[in-house]
């Protein structure tokens, strides 16, 4: 499926004669943890300390965390192209001097408008440094091994809201929301600058040969009805999976649990991550790429219904955020996976991002849109129920995501 060789255990290229960085994987590891942690995870544990503080209503706040999703996915385009022909060090380096630069706004926020202005730069630092870059790298310099690299590395970062909600929440305990930021902004910058700057620093192999026919093959694909199948399936998924991580705190903490409970569960559900993720590799040599699209999805819709069902005790409903993170952690694989799975390695950067994209913005509205709907809705409870119908429908669609001949896959040339 891939036009990439390797030769004496050396890097994927597209000619075979370049060394893959070996610090890369390790350090990408470990700057996924932290990119994830800080500026995605610590987010819904500030949230309440944010609102009660500075009387923004949480419509409000959690709209400029939806902006930087959206930022994120947008700027995402651009950044595949970036990443396709000049490699990622000074993407990634660059994203996470944003990222520092941001949470530093924001902590010093006096206004919403300040603090849309650092969510806004957040949006940046996000598209350049979360996984999408990183599986472009790891895609094009781990070839045709890859899934291995991106389990690793997706394995690493499962741990990140583990590591970082509880962290966040016993720095919340004994400081302000604005302290906490810039604690955490700090660990950002002393972790993820120099760890992607003197990492990422081999040579970025060149893209297979026959370029005009990749070119027209990517072309092709981009036309076809399971690539945009395959997007909306993605997209309809992502919004039901961020929209329940975001309003998993606020779900526990209407049923009468403490933010710390609340942040433990959510942590719990990034080791639930990196669990499953240690059962992608074999279930993608077992299963079709359709048929395990439409079942991973399936199956977060019926934690997420399993959620909106089940009041307590609180071990269940840690166990429930346990086995939701599992299913969370294969659909982040699946999605690292869908190009290569069906249309080669040739444009991974072009085809993921544009694939992305629309999930990516569907992702960056879903905090927004379950603050707005709570309320019409009736609580939480309910719009994890709504969220789960929409699950289905998602899955439903992978169905018909099967590339045929001429859809413009290896396969079909």
């Amino acid at each position: 499926m891939t036009d990439v060789t390797t030769r004496g255990g050396g890097a994927a290229t597209g000619t075979g004669d370049r060394s893959r960085p070996r610090a890369a994987l390790p350090a990408l590891c470990v700057t996924q943890i932290t990119s994830w942690g800080i500026v995605y995870y610590a987010f819904p544990v500030l949230n309440p300390q944010i609102t009660a503080d500075t009387g923004w209503s949480t419509g409000a706040t959690t709209a400029a965390f939806s902006a930087a999703l959206l930022v994120s996915a947008v700027a995402g385009i651009r950044v595949g192209r970036l990443l396709d022909h000049r490699g990622p060090r000074a993407v990634m380096t660059t994203g996470s001097v944003l990222g520092v630069l941001s949470l530093v706004i924001v902590a010093a926020a006096p206004n919403i408008v300040v603090f849309v202005a650092g969510w806004l730069c957040a949006g940046l630092a996000m598209a350049s440094t979360f996984y999408q870059p990183a599986f472009a790298a790891l895609t094009r310099w781990w070839a045709p091994d890859h899934i291995r690299a991106l389990t690793i590395v997706t394995l690493a970062g499962g741990l990140a809201s583990t590591v970082f909600a509880p962290v966040t929440a016993v720095l919340a305990d004994h400081t302000s929301w604005r302290t906490t930021y810039l604690v955490l902004a700090a660990v950002l910058a002393v972790i993820t600058i120099p760890a992607h700057a003197l990492t990422l620093n081999a040579p970025w192999p060149d893209a297979p040969h026959s370029p005009v026919m990749a070119q027209q093959a990517a072309e092709r694909a981009e036309r076809t009805r399971p690539f945009w199948m395959l997007a909306a399936a993605l997209t309809f998924s992502s919004f039901e999976m961020y929209a329940v991580v975001i309003a998993l705190v606020p779900l526990l903490l209407e049923r009468g649990y403490t933010t710390t409970q609340a942040a433990w569960a959510l942590g719990l559900g990034g080791a639930g991550q990196t669990l499953g993720r240690t059962l992608y590799a074999a279930l993608a040599r077992h299963t079709r790429p359709t048929a395990r699209t439409t079942a991973l999805i399936a199956l977060g819709g019926a934690t997420t219904a399993a959620l909106a069902l089940v009041p307590g005790p609180y071990a269940l409903l840690v166990s429930l955020s346990i086995a939701a993170g599992a299913v969370r952690g294969n659909l982040t694989l699946l999605q690292a996976t869908a190009v290569t799975d069906r249309w080669g390695t040739t444009h991974y950067g072009r085809l993921s991002v544009l694939l992305a994209a629309p999930a990516s913005m569907a992702a960056a509205l879903a905090p927004f849109a379950g603050a707005v709907l709570v309320l019409p809705l009736g609580g939480y409870s309910q719009m994890f129920g709504v969220l789960a119908v929409l699950s289905l429908l998602a899955s439903l669609i992978a169905l018909r995501t099967t590339v045929r001949p001429g859809d413009g896959s290896p396969r079909s040339r």
